[in-house]
């Protein structure tokens, strides 16, 4: 069920408790010869996005209507029959009202939203559908009353870079609450502003690179099906603006997130149909990491062929890639990313010696900071793997030094798995280096 962010909107710009919500309801309906008996609760479900039956809707929207002193449509409180639960399904127009009601709700904490669940089936697939196929945004133009210029396109790309940077070197949980705080301060008000369609679709793509980093954040808390709804919005903004890179970057990060909740064969059809449908806008850096990904993807499958196959696609793309040439959005791509990505589909082959060669590269690769911690926690993981206990120890420590002062989930998850492995082990430096993930892990993030 999807969590209605625009109803939740509206009630709150109303100003009524759920009781007094439930209690208006019940008292125009009994006006109306209807006996209802509705409570908190049954607002409580309403925002978790459940609808009610029969005419109750439009007794919500009037009401509603009444205490916001505007006319109000079911589509406006995310009641209507015909809505399409995914933002990426919606008319541009509508859609920047589910998504900035979406931002909002996070930034007030809301549980329903933070605690969504991950779309499967369908649900997840029908974002990057609409995205690779027709129909395309004739017109992004809006009239509203702010007018956008280009030099608020340029602090949006400003600020997209600020935090990435903050989140490579702090991780997603200390900047998630400031990009979704920046979204709804700065972003929401633009979008909803005055511009012609060229500068329209700049302004989208700016945004659509930003929400990509509230998705990130997101999926480095573990509000993973938060981070999803983001990365779909960030794919519907990309749709708009025309730059099928920018999609294909974003569908790259649903990728990431298919890795980790190790829907493999998923990972492995979404590489493919940004690959596909963005063709020749898809960079040199974006198609190494893509295709390394499949062979990660592969080798968890213990598909020995295709892991090798798209491995060696990787390696080639990597050839070509000019820094200078690349997005903003593909920076991440630095030396030895591939490398640590083919270490770890080697490592679930159990080819032992080229998981260990792709591996000491990678850390041998400047990175920025949890780069370099993501590249020990692997070659960490390989020299386990080979029985080599006391030299794992010693990255484990470099690892964890590396690490302090970063709040990341998936870093944590990284540290937990080697000292998971790290127990097998007596050794003295095994018994230091889990004592010092220990008291890492100890502190709550």
């Amino acid at each position: 069920m999807e969590p209605n962010t625009l109803f939740d909107a509206v009630l709150d710009e109303a100003g009524a408790s759920h009781a007094g919500l439930a209690a208006r309801i019940n008292a125009l309906g009994r006006a109306r010869g209807m006996p209802l008996r509705y409570d908190r609760t049954a607002v409580t479900r309403w925002i978790k996005g459940q609808r009610p039956r029969g005419e109750v809707p439009d007794l919500i929207r009037e009401v509603l209507g009444g205490l916001v002193q505007r006319p109000l449509t079911l589509a406006d409180i995310g009641m209507d029959r015909g809505a399409v639960a995914q933002t990426a399904g919606t008319p541009l127009t509508g859609f920047v009202e589910r998504a900035t009601a979406l931002w909002r709700a996070d930034e007030q904490q809301r549980p329903h939203v933070r605690t969504a669940p991950v779309l499967t089936g369908p649900k997840a697939v029908m974002p990057l559908w609409e995205w690779e196929n027709p129909p395309e945004d004739m017109d992004v133009s809006r009239t509203g009353v702010q007018r956008v210029t280009g030099a608020d396109v340029a602090m949006l790309h400003a600020a997209r870079a600020h935090y990435e940077e903050l989140y490579r070197g702090a991780g997603g949980v200390a900047t998630r609450d400031r990009v979704v705080g920046f979204l709804n301060s700065q972003a929401a008000p633009l979008l909803r502003g005055r511009y012609s369609d060229p500068l329209g679709r700049q302004l989208h793509r700016a945004v659509g690179a930003l929400v990509g980093i509230a998705g990130i954040c997101a999926y480095d808390t573990d509000a993973h099906g938060l981070a999803q709804r983001y990365f779909h919005q960030s794919l519907r903004l990309a749709k708009a603006s025309g730059d099928r890179g920018l999609g294909a970057c974003v569908v790259g990060m649903l990728v990431y997130q298919s890795l980790h909740l190790r829907d493999y064969r998923q990972a492995v059809a979404f590489a493919e149909a940004a690959l596909r449908t963005a063709g020749h806008n898809v960079t040199p850096a974006l198609a190494a990491d893509l295709y390394a990904m499949q062979a990660k993807a592969y080798g968890r499958l213990g598909d020995r062929p295709s892991a090798h196959r798209c491995g060696r696609l990787a390696e080639t793309a990597e050839q070509r890639i000019r820094a200078e040439e690349e997005p903003a959005e593909t920076a991440y791509v630095q030396p030895g990313l591939v490398d640590v990505q083919l270490a770890e589909a080697f490592l679930s082959l159990g080819e032992l010696r080229p998981a260990l060669e792709h591996a000491v590269q990678a850390v041998s690769s400047p990175s920025h900071a949890r780069g370099r911690v993501h590249r020990l926690a692997v070659l960490t993981h390989v020299e386990l793997r080979r029985g080599e206990a006391d030299h794992a120890a010693t990255l484990a420590v470099r690892m964890v030094e590396q690490g302090r002062g970063m709040e990341s989930q998936r870093l944590r998850d990284r540290f937990a798995a080697v000292r998971g492995q790290l127990a097998a082990y007596d050794s003295v430096l095994a018994v230091q280096a889990a004592g010092l993930i220990d008291e890492l892990l100890r502190v709550p993030l």
